[in-house]
């Protein structure tokens, strides 16, 4: 909690720092219901810009996010900011934790695939701050350590047109049930309280290195092929997990350690701030 945590710097959603321990449910959600659209509206509107794409060609919008609930959900907020058509399809995927930017972007590749859209904006957007947590059990006291908030949004297109350019090439995921209760919300006075198990970063590594197996041999790629790594920077230990059993070197882990060091872990949003870094 007070050493070297590879965090030096986080930004949370607050006019002072002391309405961090405003914790009451009401506070909670009204801290979520008013800037998780501000932060995800632009964050999106910077990655138009960057795309060279008007808000009108917008053909669906896909917003994730575990930090907080709205019905109707957080589409129905941001689609009117940016000045998105009536008619886009909207979705909103909650629930999916840290790992959500994946399950976002392939929901995206599903739509592009299908011909119903040509033109997708991902959003992922955590209002960390609202869904702080105290009490003296050691997970949730590392997890007030770790988290901070931020958005982050990219264009998906069959025909990208902007400067910067990413291809999506293949894909993967492995669900083990049995390991659900380690990393989790729970629900405690109406709160949000997060449970993390310290045995959290060897499992996700593990995972990890099972997974990407299976994308290399899907993609018919070798390892000494791989030229970049855009990893989710959870935590130092989680960063240091990964990089034995990936077998990677300092260098690899550059843009997730900074990533990590100047925001802390911004749970789904994360993986946008590695790949714009």
């Amino acid at each position: 909690l007070t050493g070297d945590n590879g965090i030096a710097t986080r930004h949370l959603a607050l006019e002072e720092l002391s309405q961090a321990f405003e914790l009451t449910a009401d506070a909670l959600h009204a801290r979520f219901a008013r800037h998780a659209p501000l932060l995800a509206t632009q964050a999106a509107e910077r990655a138009l810009l960057e795309a060279a794409t008007p808000a009108h060609q917008i053909d669906a919008l896909l917003v994730s996010t575990c930090t907080g609930y709205l019905c109707p959900g957080l589409t129905s907020y941001i689609s009117p900011r940016l000045g998105l058509r009536a008619d886009a399809l909207l979705l909103d995927l909650v629930g999916q934790g840290c790992g959500a930017a994946l399950p976002n972007l392939r929901t995206g590749e599903a739509l592009l695939a299908s011909g119903r859209c040509r033109q997708v904006l991902s959003i992922c957007v955590e209002v960390c701050s609202a869904a702080f947590f105290l009490d003296n059990d050691p997970g949730v006291l590392v997890s007030a350590c770790l988290f901070g908030d931020g958005a982050g949004a990219a264009v998906l297109a069959q025909q990208p047109r902007g400067k910067r350019r990413l291809e999506w090439k293949a894909a993967a995921s492995s669900l083990n049930p049995k390991a659900r209760d380690l990393l989790r919300f729970e629900q405690k006075d109406g709160m949000l309280r997060n449970l993390l198990s310290p045995a959290v970063p060897a499992l996700a590594a593990h995972q990890a290195a099972s997974v990407l197996c299976e994308v290399l041999q899907g993609a018919g790629l070798r390892r000494d092929q791989v030229m970049g790594w855009v990893l989710h920077p959870g935590g130092r230990e989680v960063l240091l997990a990964l990089r034995k059993s990936l077998d990677l070197s300092e260098n690899d882990l550059r843009w997730s350690q900074a990533v990590l060091h100047q925001f802390g872990n911004l749970s789904s949003a994360s993986l946008f701030f590695v790949l714009q870094t």
